[in-house]
């Protein structure tokens, strides 16, 4: 059964295909910026740091304060401008530059980004799968979650959580085809 077999993506992919494999799916996650449960804790935060950092450093600037001060105060106002609206770029050009793809004997997930890297995972050893799927039939599927570290904040791209974290089909739609054809795979 081959599903959504998107003959741009399937050319991009070639390379990642072993001999005798057969490729059954390729797809891309959603583009632009999508939002995460996560940021129900980050957004507010984020906007609470960007606004103090940058409160605190127009305050020294005004009261005519060392210039160390100002210098300062640089790398806060940086990372909260990051943490309130770079890191929603830097997430959407980094899905852009991402594709998966389903063979009959694996999951490809080629992540994009300033350091590309591509993860492999046999089909027949997945053992933790689950899905989450919206009403629109997009979703997210994530493997061997068990394996990684929880959080309260769920995945997440917040700067600083360099933890590992599970391998996932994330933002992808037709999503509940996905995730059947990777357990039929499976049981074959």
């Amino acid at each position: 059964m081959i599903i959504n077999t998107d003959l741009s993506l399937s050319h991009e992919i070639q390379a990642e295909i072993l001999p005798g494999e057969k490729q059954l799916w390729v797809g891309k996650p959603k583009a632009g910026i999508q939002f995460r449960k996560s940021d129900a804790l980050f957004i507010p935060f984020s906007i609470f740091w960007a606004g103090f950092a940058i409160f605190w450093f127009v305050g020294v600037f005004m009261s005519g304060a060392p210039y160390f001060l100002l210098f300062f105060g640089i790398p806060f106002v940086c990372a909260g401008l990051y943490i309130t609206v770079g890191r929603f770029f830097y997430d959407s050009y980094k899905r852009g530059k991402t594709l998966y793809a389903v063979t009959d004997k694996r999951v490809i997930i080629k992540n994009g980004g300033i350091k590309g890297q591509t993860v492999t995972l046999n089909i027949k050893s997945l053992q933790d799968i689950s899905i989450i799927e919206k009403q629109d039939g997009s979703g997210t599927i994530t493997f061997n979650s068990n394996n990684s570290f929880p959080s309260i904040f769920g995945q997440s791209n917040w700067p600083g959580t360099k933890r590992p974290q599970a391998p996932t089909l994330e933002f992808i739609t037709d999503v509940r085809a996905v995730y059947n054809l990777i357990i039929k795979q499976q049981i074959a």
